[in-house]
């Protein structure tokens, strides 16, 4: 079994949260990246540390920024934290002015949505 599909879990909890890179080489499951606070870190950690071996699999870099990464974000910098009820097009119309803008903010943030009628409550999404 690949490590990556023996962390699932701790792939599901960093969605969205965790900027950076995961990379299986050499018996390890490597983590080099970014997530915006110590509680944030504090959940991916305790996900790795559902598998009883992983002190002997993981090998990890994770940086709290105190904001999510800013690669590829817009020129304003400002972030939106996703609520219950919210769409993309509804947050378009709030930060941008016009709701036709939403894929403005979805393309911003393919690194953790795949679909832009998929958002969750919690999820800080860069705004351009």
């Amino acid at each position: 079994m690949a490590l990556k599909d023996m962390y699932a879990y701790a792939v599901q909890t960093a969605a969205g949260k965790f900027h950076g890179t995961t990379e299986e080489k050499d018996g390890k499951f490597y983590w080099n990246g970014t997530v915006a606070s110590d509680a944030e870190k504090n959940e991916i950690w305790n996900a790795f540390k559902t598998i009883p071996t992983w002190q002997n699999d993981i090998v990890a870099d994770i940086r709290v920024t105190g904001a999510p990464a800013t690669a590829g974000a817009g020129a304003s910098g400002q972030t939106y934290t996703v609520k219950a009820g919210d769409t993309l097009s509804k947050i378009a119309k709030e930060h941008l002015g016009n709701a036709n803008d939403y894929m403005k903010i979805f393309n911003l943030n393919k690194d953790q949505l795949t679909d832009p009628d998929k958002i969750k409550p919690g999820q800080v999404l860069r705004l351009p």
